[in-house]
C-alpha cells in the first residue's frame, strides 16, 4: 500500500469557514460548523490562502475517505464531493485504470481506496483495487521478493472477500476470485468459483474458458494435494522438498503440463539448468506455449551457454507478450552475456519505459555504466 510504515493523513489539517457561509451547491448545503480538511505542505503548519481551492479540499477529504472511511465527517465529505464533482466516479476510475496499466501502482492503489471509500457500497471500486493489488504482487514475485507479493496478494484477497460481501452475485468477482486462486494453483478454490460464476454469468465468451478449466482441473489430477504443497514449498524457497513432491505427483500424472513446469521451475531455481531445461521442453510438449514457459526454458539454455536458443525462445515470448518485462529484461541479460552492452542498455531500457520502477532493469543499467 502507498506510504507503508508511515502515517498517510499526517500532513492533513483543518480549517473552518464563517459562520455566515451557508452556500449551496446543488440540493448540498455547505456546513460551516464542520471543519474542512486540507493538506498541508510537509513539515509546515501553516498554508497560504492561495493554495485553499475546492480542488485541495476535495483531495484531502478523498485522501481521508482512502485511509480514514470510518472518519466521523465521511457521510459530509461523500456528499461534498458528490456536490462538487458529481462524475468523479467515472473521472477517478479512468485515471486509475490508466496508472495501473502504466504500473504507477501506488497512485493507482490510493485513487482506488479512495474510490472505496467514497462508493462504499459499490463492488466495481473494491474490484478495482483487488486487481491492482495483485498486478502489485506480481511484480514483487518476479522481482523474487515473496513477503511484499505475500502480503499484496493477502490485501487483494481481502478487497475481493469485501466484495463479495455487498455483491455475492456479482459473476465478475467469482471469475476474478477463480482466476487468483488459479494463479496460487489453488485447484479446489478456483473450481468453486468457477462454478458460482457459470451461475450467474450470461457471458458466453467466459463461461466457455471457465467450463474448459473446470474440465482441465478435473481430468488432469490438479485437485490432488501434492500438486499444491510442491508449488507452496518451491515458493518457500524449499526447492528439494518440492520436487519431491511433484515427481511423486508426476509418478501418477506424467501428462500434465502444468507439473513439469513445477518441476522445472524447482530446478531452475536450484541452479540445475539441465533439469530445468528438459522439464521445461515436456511442459512444451504437453501444452500450447506461454510467456512463462519459453521464459523460464530460455534462461536454462542461457545459462547453459546455448545463446541462440535462449534468444529463439525469449522472442517467441515477446511475440505472444510484447510488454512483458521479465521476458525483455532476461533479452537484455542474454545480450550482456553475449558482449553486446548496448543492446542490453536498449532493452533495459524498454522495460523502464514499460515499468520505471523496474528495480532489475535499474541495477543491470548501473552495473553497465560502472
Amino acid at each position: 500500500m502507498n506510504n507503508l510504515g508511515k502515517d498517510p493523513l499526517e500532513n492533513i489539517g483543518y480549517i473552518s469557514i464563517g459562520e455566515d457561509i451557508r452556500e449551496k451547491i446543488g440540493e448540498f448545503t455547505i456546513d460551516p460548523d464542520i471543519m474542512l480538511p486540507i493538506e498541508f505542505p510537509p513539515g509546515q503548519e501553516k498554508i497560504s490562502t492561495e493554495n485553499i481551492t475546492w480542488e485541495a479540499i476535495i483531495s484531502a477529504m478523498l485522501r481521508i475517505l482512502a485511509y480514514k472511511p470510518e472518519h466521523e465527517n465521511a457521510d459530509y465529505f461523500r456528499e461534498f464531493i458528490l456536490a462538487v464533482k458529481p462524475d468523479i466516479k467515472n473521472e477517478l476510475t479512468e485515471a486509475g485504470i490508466l496508472k495501473a496499466r502504466n504500473k504507477d501502482f501506488d497512485i493507482a492503489i490510493e485513487i482506488f481506496m479512495a474510490l472505496e471509500g467514497l462508493f462504499p457500497d459499490s463492488s466495481l471500486p473494491k474490484l478495482n483495487l483487488a486487481l491492482t493489488y495483485e498486478d502489485r504482487a506480481y511484480q514483487y514475485e518476479k522481482l523474487e521478493k515473496i513477503e511484499l507479493s505475500d502480503k499484496y496478494m493477502e490485501l487483494a484477497f481481502s478487497t475481493y472477500k469485501r466484495a463479495l460481501n455487498i455483491d455475492p452475485e456479482n459473476p465478475q468477482i467469482h471469475y476474478n476470485l477463480a482466476h487468483f486462486y488459479l494463479r496460487q494453483n489453488s485447484f479446489e478454490k478456483a473450481r468453486e468459483y468457477l462454478k458460482t460464476f457459470l451461475e450467474y454469468s450470461d457471458d458466453y465468451r467466459k463461461k466457455k474458458e471457465a467450463q474448459k478449466i473446470i474440465k482441465e482441473i478435473n481430468e488432469t489430477g490438479l485437485m490432488d494435494k501434492l500438486f499444491k504443497e510442491a508449488f507452496d514449498y518451491i515458493k518457500m524457497g524449499k526447492e528439494e522438498e518440492g520436487i519431491k513432491k511433484i515427481r511423486k505427483f508426476l509418478d501418477k500424472h506424467s501428462d500434465v503440463w502444468n507439473a513439469w513446469f513445477l518441476l522445472g521451475w524447482g530446478y531452475r531455481r536450484l541452479g540445475m539448468y539441465k533439469e530445468g531445461k528438459d522439464a521445461f521442453q515436456k511442459a512444451l510438449q504437453l501444452h500450447t506455449p506461454l510467456p512463462d514457459t519459453l521464459n523460464e526454458l530460455a534462461i536454462c539454455l542461457m545459462e547453459l551457454g546455448d545463446f541462440d536458443e535462449s534468444f529463439k525462445k525469449l522472442s517467441d515470448a515477446l511475440k505472444l507478450e510484447p510488454d512483458n518485462t521479465k521476458v525483455i529484461s532476461n533479452m537484455g541479460i542474454l545480450s550482456l552475456k553475449m558482449g553486446n552492452e548496448d543492446e542490453a542498455k536498449k532493452y533495459f531500457r524498454t522495460v523502464l519505459e514499460i515499468d520505471k520502477n523496474d528495480s532489475v532493469a535499474k541495477e543491470y543499467l548501473k552495473k553497465i555504466h560502472t
